[in-house]
């Protein structure tokens, strides 16, 4: 169909998922520690120290950075680039959750990891979307190294709680998320574009980097909450279309 999506490229419109901020929304979150806002922004700690305990890990992490992934485990979702580079990762000063189930291949690469790194590693195979509701609240930096996305909802998920995404630059990924600029202190996260384990690594240094400048962190962070991808956003981008074919 290349050829005749070419032809009528004018005529076809991308809108964005929708959020769902009823169910997904720190100050109202029922699953979560604390609750806060971007104007009271002390529950996220309590979050954090609370996903610590939860998942067995050292308390030594409250103040390093808290990594975190809720995904299907598979090569869709980038996962063979979290395996690829684990141990470089967990060699620096910081923490990692993930949350979900797929190939056993991976599930067992990240187990054995979290074994030659104890207490830096939390695992939980399977669907529990309270604890996801948790590890969004928890960590820090939310990774989504994905290998094609059509939209992504997580990402978006994790800008509402105060949570930093790392993601690959493709499909709506690379619509939502646009890399800090720390000149003029615009952004809600970082990005890589080539799909390599690389790639993956210098773009959560990057971030690393960053969380080691409060200030500079503090604004990204509040940039990030500030975003709007609700439902109301997208169903206005509905109504615009409609409109205009009215026309």
């Amino acid at each position: 169909m290349e050829g005749l999506l070419k032809k009528r490229s004018k005529d076809l419109h991308g809108i964005l998922n929708g959020a769902d901020y009823f169910l997904w929304d720190p100050a109202r979150d029922s699953h979560i520690e604390a609750q806060y806002s971007a104007e009271k922004m002390a529950g996220k700690g309590r979050c954090k120290e609370a996903l610590l305990r939860e998942m067995g890990l050292a308390s030594s992490l409250q103040n390093k950075p808290l990594l975190g992934m809720v995904s299907r485990l598979d090569a869709q979702k980038g996962l063979d680039l979290l395996v690829e580079i684990l141990d470089d990762l967990l060699t620096l000063d910081v923490g990692l959750v993930v949350l979900g189930s797929g190939e056993e291949n991976i599930q067992q690469a990240i187990q054995k990891a979290a074994e030659r790194h104890p207490g830096k590693v939390g695992l939980f195979i399977g669907f529990n979307e309270p604890l996801a509701h948790r590890i969004m609240a928890g960590v820090d930096i939310f990774l989504v190294p994905s290998r094609y996305e059509p939209c992504g909802l997580t990402q978006m998920y994790a800008l509402k709680y105060g949570t930093v995404p790392v993601v690959r630059a493709t499909g709506g990924l690379d619509d939502t998320i646009v890399t800090f600029d720390s000149k003029n202190r615009k952004g809600n996260g970082f990005k890589f574009g080539p799909y390599k384990a690389t790639a993956f690594l210098a773009a959560i240094r990057r971030a690393l980097r960053l969380f080691g400048y409060l200030d500079s962190w503090k604004m990204l962070v509040a940039n990030g909450m500030k975003e709007d991808f609700s439902w109301d956003r997208s169903a206005q981008s509905y109504l615009r279309i409609y409109q205009s074919i009215t026309k």
